[in-house]
Order: structure tokens, then sequence, then C-alpha cells
């Protein structure tokens, strides 16, 4: 049986590339030393994210193939196939389907990728795993089996409750750095709809005062955009400085300052003897900071500020923990996650009479294809003729 080529890692394997780099018949003979460094190149292709998935993925499928007698490189399409419906019959102990179809198309990707990297044809295009998939999908949907679950979207008011909220729950200053970090966090990624991972990324260097638009974040990179090419967002002044994406920016930033400059002490000076926040502070200046430095950081329960940047689970958390606050009924807390801030940017923006076109120069969105989902689910009776058929 055909095993996977030695000398491969879970951060995208880079023995596989230099097992298909190796001198062979139709290959041109490169040195090792530039081996390594395709290798190298082809494994940052992808981000760290994608390379764990895959990883995780392909050693699943290795370990299937093993116990079940099949080669897992080259792989012929019927055991791809077979692999597909053996995790479609699969139960949970409450007799639910244990894997969705999005997961199965998962490990198809991961699958292929492995063939490409390895100079073998993938399996996945071939009809007889497409329709498989395919097959699978409809199954589901029929007996309605892992239906999608999106996230519920924050809309403009709720957004306002929570750092409201956040604000009166204030009993002390490390209440306040808190409050200051999850109101930048909800404002900005609200009016910016960034993905919960483009704000863990946001580093205190990409983020500018502009005097005209306010804030320019500039986006080094995201899901969209891996090759760096960049981008930049701009989040107005709003009316109440309240919700005023830039005057939770400065907010925050001054915290980060203070604390990169005199750690813990300094932070307790600026907040103790802090002016009340009780119009705009995003027309001035802003504190220096340490360009490199995560803006959205990991804060301890003593108040402390970490070096590290929050993850996207933390973005998460900290999102149903403000909407907690905030009193939102349990079957809403459930649905919400980091990617309510983005979806609800998109709702609000649709409900705003905002056109596609326009909301797609904010998300970053290359097709209007995923707007309308958002529009069909959150929205449903905007643009909608039910709405002049006169009843």
């Amino acid at each position: 049986m055909t095993q996977p080529p030695a000398g491969a890692d879970e951060q995208g394997q880079p023995g596989t590339w230099l097992a298909a780099l190796a001198p062979g018949d139709a290959r041109p003979a490169v040195s090792s030393a530039v081996a390594e460094r395709i290798a190298d190149a082809v494994t940052s292709s992808r981000s760290a994210g994608t390379r764990r998935v895959y990883a995780s993925a392909w050693r699943r499928f290795t370990g299937w193939c093993a116990r079940s007698g099949y080669d897992a490189l080259p792989a012929h399409p019927l055991t791809v196939a077979a692999y597909l419906v053996d995790a479609a019959d699969t139960h949970t102990e409450t007799g639910k389907r244990a894997y969705a179809p999005a997961t199965l198309s998962r490990w198809v990707a991961s699958i292929n990728h492995y063939h490409r990297t390895s100079g073998l044809p993938a399996p996945g295009p071939d009809e007889m795993v497409a329709a498989t998939l395919a097959g699978i999908r409809r199954e589901y949907a029929a007996a309605g089996d892992r239906p999608r679950t999106p996230r519920a979207p924050l809309l403009v008011a709720d957004i306002a409750l929570m750092v409201t909220t956040a604000r009166e729950r204030s009993a002390g200053w490390s209440d306040d750095v808190l409050e200051r970090r999850d109101s930048a966090l909800l404002l900005m990624g609200f009016a910016g709809a960034f993905r919960r991972s483009e704000l863990a990324d946001l580093t205190c260097g990409d983020v500018k005062i502009h005097r005209h638009d306010g804030l320019h974040v500039r986006l080094t990179k995201s899901k969209t955009d891996q090759e760096g090419h960049g981008a930049v967002r701009a989040l107005p002044i709003t009316v109440s400085h309240t919700t005023c994406p830039p005057c939770a920016y400065v907010r925050w930033l001054q915290v980060v300052a203070a604390y990169d400059a005199g750690g813990r002490p300094s932070v307790i000076r600026l907040l103790r003897g802090r002016e009340p926040f009780d119009g705009h502070i995003c027309h001035g200046g802003v504190p220096r900071t340490v360009a490199r430095s995560p803006l959205f950081r990991a804060v301890v329960k003593n108040g402390n500020l970490s070096t590290t940047p929050l993850s996207g689970s933390a973005i998460h958390k900290t999102i149903r923990r403000r909407a907690e606050h905030a009193g939102f009924d349990p079957h809403l807390l459930s649905q919400l996650g980091g990617h309510s801030l983005r979806a609800g940017f998109v709702t609000q923006a649709f409900r705003n009479g905002a056109q596609a076109h326009a909301i797609m120069r904010q998300t970053g969105h290359t097709s209007p294809a995923m707007l309308e989902l958002y529009a069909r689910e959150d929205a449903p009776l905007i643009g909608n003729a039910v709405n002049d058929i006169g009843l």
C-alpha cells in the first residue's frame, strides 16, 4: 500500500513537495537547497489555519485508508467516494449525522491538495467524487440533517446597547481597561465589517487617524487576500460620541500606550485621572505606540495587558459576554459569535437601503452572491415584491 512521503509535518507537509521535486524521469534536477526553498514558498502559499485544517483532514484520510486497505497516495476516486459515504453514514450517540457536508468538502480539498503537491492528479474533480458529494448534500437536505447555522447579526441598536452597558458596568480601573478594549472591538469590528481573524491580526501601526475620514484601517491580508495586496477601510466619525469608532479607538489606544510606556501603574494613573467621556475625543492627536504590537490584546483579571493578540476564540467569547451583560436572551446568545459583527454590518446596510456594490466596498466581497445570502436570511423584506402586492 502506498504511504505518504516521509518528512511531512502539520505545517504544510514540505516533505511531500521535496519528494515531488526530487530528480525523476520528467523533472529537472534541482539542488536540495533550491528544493527546500521552493517547499517553504509553497507552504507559505496557504495560511497557517488552512494548513492545520488540511493536515488534520489528511491524517484522518490516511488513517481510514490504512484501516480499510486502500492506497491513500495516489487515491483512486472510488476510494475517496467510499470515504465520503462512510463519513456521511456515521452518526453520533444521539443519532445525529456526525459530519456536515461542508466538512466533507474540506476533506476533499485536503486530499486534492496533497495529491497536487506530490505531483499527482487530484481525485476530487472526478465525476464520481463530485456526484457522491452532491448526492450526500441532497440526502442531508431531504432529511433535514445538519442544516446551515449562520451567526445571528448584531445591528446598530444591539451594538449601542452593548457598549453603553459595558460602560455602565465598569466599577474600577481594571473594568475600564476591558470596557475600552471591548467597546473599540465592537464598534470598529462592526463599522469595518471585519472578520474576527482580521481584528485579531490588527497591529497599532495598521490604524491611522484621518482628519476627514475618521480612521483608516489597513488590512495587510485577509481570508480572501492571502498574498497581502492589502486594502484600506475607512471608519467615519459618527454623530454620537458614544458609538463613534474613532473615539473608541482613541480611548483604547490611550490604555495601550500607557501600558507600553509604564506598565500597570501608568494605566492606573491614566484611568483614575481621566476626563469624563461626554464628547468626541477623536479630533485631536493620538498617543505614540509600537507600530508592530497587536492592537487588540488579551487582558488578565488584574487589568494587565498581555503582549499577545486576542485570538479568534477570545473575540467570539467577548461578543457573547458583552451581549449577555446587555440582557440578550439565551437563545440569541447561542447564535452570536465572531461573525456577528460582519453579518450585522451587511444586514444593517441592506435595511438602510444601501446597494450591494456600496456594501462590497467595505466588506471586501468580490461577488454580490454572498451578500444576497445575508439579505435573504436577515433582511428578507428589503427589495421584496411582497411589500407591494396589495394585501
